[in-house]
């Protein structure tokens, strides 16, 4: 009898839980699960690159890093998710670019495989959506596998330490991508004032919630 005791306790904590608790502790749960990935990983050194944008030129990751770090976000042009957060990427943008982390944005899409990311309509893109920061193409998608990126979007958070950038937040931008209204953890957001406030930063990294990358069959 007494072995029945603990089984029946959990049973009626669980019944007790209400939908809206259940789904909240689902929610805080898939956010901050532990991903396991390959790729840098926290307080690791970013993986430096050379990439070409979509004004032609090939760019470096050391010299499109501001004062303080940058802000990587692996993303691209057909992705229902990269698309529900594009205001929200061009935000991040013009509210800490000047503050020493612009965003770096990256398209790590074969467009044999989606023909929508293809560099051209790389540009049409941002000039539809006047994107504020620079658009690189991972062409040969030698980028994305080194950093471990999985999803559209994935972001990576650069830190400048001791002239070196530090990996210090991977995942989503916030917690809601369907309604930005609605949001009620900016996790890149957080990260950053965490950094400039020198405080530990909360969670370090969460699950990016996208479009699977499209990598050439090739």
């Amino acid at each position: 009898m007494k072995k029945l005791i603990l089984p029946l306790i959990i049973l009626g904590a669980l019944i007790s839980c209400t939908p809206s608790e259940k789904k909240q502790n689902s929610e805080k749960q898939a956010a901050t699960e532990t991903v396991k990935r390959q790729g840098v990983q926290i307080e690791q050194t970013a993986i430096d690159f050379e990439l070409k944008g979509i004004d032609d030129q090939m760019h470096q990751l050391s010299a499109l890093a501001g004062d303080k770090g940058a802000i990587v976000i692996f993303t691209c042009n057909h992705c229902p998710y990269a698309m529900a957060y594009e205001d929200r990427i061009i935000a991040l943008d013009k509210k800490y670019k000047d503050a020493g982390y612009p965003v770096i944005a990256i398209n790590p899409n074969d467009p044999t495989v989606q023909p929508e990311d293809s560099f051209d309509k790389m540009k049409v893109r941002a000039e539809e959506k006047g994107f504020t920061f620079p658009y690189l193409f991972d062409e040969g998608q030698k980028v994305y596998p080194a950093y471990g990126a999985t999803k559209t979007p994935h972001v990576f958070l650069l830190n400048k330490e001791n002239g070196s950038l530090v990996v210090k937040y991977i995942g989503a931008i916030d917690d809601n991508y369907k309604d930005a209204a609605a949001v009620k953890r900016h996790y890149v957001e957080e990260a950053i004032e965490s950094l400039n406030n020198n405080k530990v930063i909360v969670d370090t990294e969460t699950k990016a919630v996208g479009c699977s990358i499209k990598v050439s069959k090739g």
